[in-house]
């Protein structure tokens, strides 16, 4: 059953289409958070962006854990890395890859962000964004931010709590934003990752639009467990408490968190389980990070959208359809139950077919939807996973 929340009055009427973009949009593929050798991936960057250009993305960031690919590494190659160096080498040939010996060990440069983006950035085309997941922690629980777009190393900040910890993050990446001028966003990483985030560390947040609803990385805890909420309902209630302060609404992403890439099995953080899709005028930084902050995104684990529209308080959901695959749509939002009180995270209405359609009957704080599909996801992070896809929150009005 969905908790019950006391709401304050609220004096403040607002219109808000978080899923609107210009009539020269189109759709981007792009996944915000995978890893490579510069921190704890297992290949090399250019491979693992080859991957996402092979795989038919438009974008791709790698986020390596406190560092960003800049500078002199060189990595050692011990029987394990073999394999991974060949593979490398096959790929890229000879006069790429830059070795050395130090005695009896081989080791390799690792290629900055400058030297390899110029392989695959093409216009309108394919981009590599540069990020990092800037990796703290409180009281032994993991806290995690990436910072995409960001154009100098972020150190950890620290705090004196959870949410502390994560508002000095957020604080650091807009402050950098600011004084560069350059587009750039936090977002808040697998919250039940080490069970260290709760809904209550996020709703005080300022500055903060994002979070993970789903991470394809297989001890992200996504559905929750007995005592303690899946992301989709941790993301109804933070998103209330949220609308009763007057804050803006956190909207979803689906990233993969990928660090393995030899070997395609449930256990493994692989590439290919979750991404956005980002409607926006041109395939540039700005415009993609322009895009998510306006909430012109869906997220996805499989199921594609052809359009997804609100207008006139009527929230408008078109899936591609594929062959022999049923869809269903679960409209979920919070709801007043009485002058000042909230029914949080409930199924609004639920229905089946490729054009799904909610109408706002007043009584909305926010609606969102959940597109299931019956079709079983290629190398699930779970055992038994089927592909999904997620809207962003929209809100009618507040009374």
């Amino acid at each position: 059953m969905s908790p019950v929340m006391r709401l304050p009055a609220l004096a403040l009427l607002i219109l808000v289409a978080g899923c609107q973009a210009s009539d020269e949009a189109r759709w981007y593929r792009g996944n915000l958070h995978t890893h490579s050798l510069w921190s704890d991936g297992d290949d090399f960057p250019e491979m693992v962006v080859g991957w996402y250009a092979d795989a038919g993305y438009d974008f791709v960031a790698l986020s390596d854990h406190n560092v960003l690919a800049e500078g002199e590494r060189w990595i050692r190659i011990d029987e394990r890395r073999r394999p991974v160096l060949d593979r490398y080498v096959a790929r890229f040939g000879p006069d790429w890859v830059e070795t050395r010996r130090r005695g009896d060990t081989l080791e390799v440069r690792l290629r900055t962000l400058a030297e390899y983006r110029v392989r695959f950035d093409r216009p309108d085309s394919f981009l590599v964004l540069q990020s990092e997941e800037i990796s703290d922690g409180f009281d032994g629980k993991p806290l995690h931010v990436n910072a995409t777009g960001i154009q100098e190393w972020i150190a950890p900040q620290g705090g004196s709590s959870v949410t502390d910890v994560l508002q000095r993050t957020i604080d650091a990446v807009l402050a950098q934003r600011e004084s560069t001028g350059v587009a750039m966003m936090p977002h808040v990483n697998h919250p039940n990752f080490g069970w260290a985030i709760t809904p209550e560390d996020l709703v005080p947040l300022v500055g903060e639009r994002f979070f993970e609803v789903y991470n394809g990385h297989p001890a992200v805890q996504n559905e929750g467990d007995d005592d303690r909420p899946g992301t989709e309902p941790l993301w109804d209630r933070v998103n209330t408490a949220r609308f009763a302060e007057g804050r803006p609404l956190l909207f979803g992403l689906a990233v993969d968190d990928a660090h393995s890439y030899h070997e395609s099995r449930v256990g493994l953080a692989n590439p290919g389980r979750g991404w956005v899709m980002v409607r926006a005028d041109a395939l540039t930084s700005e415009d993609l990070i322009g895009a998510l902050e306006a909430g012109a995104f869906y997220a996805s684990s499989g199921v594609d959208l052809e359009d997804v529209r609100f207008d006139a308080g009527v929230l408008r959901i078109r899936i591609s359809p594929k062959a022999g695959v049923t869809y269903r749509t679960s409209f979920i939002g919070s709801r007043r139950v009485g002058e000042d009180s909230v029914a949080v995270g409930i199924v609004l209405d639920r229905q089946t077919g490729t054009e799904p359609t909610y109408r706002f009957v007043g009584d909305e704080l926010f609606v969102r939807a959940t597109v299931v599909s019956d079709s079983p996801k290629p190398n699930p992070y779970a055992d038994g996973e089927t592909e999904r896809a997620w809207t962003q929150p929209v809100v009618a009005t507040r009374e």
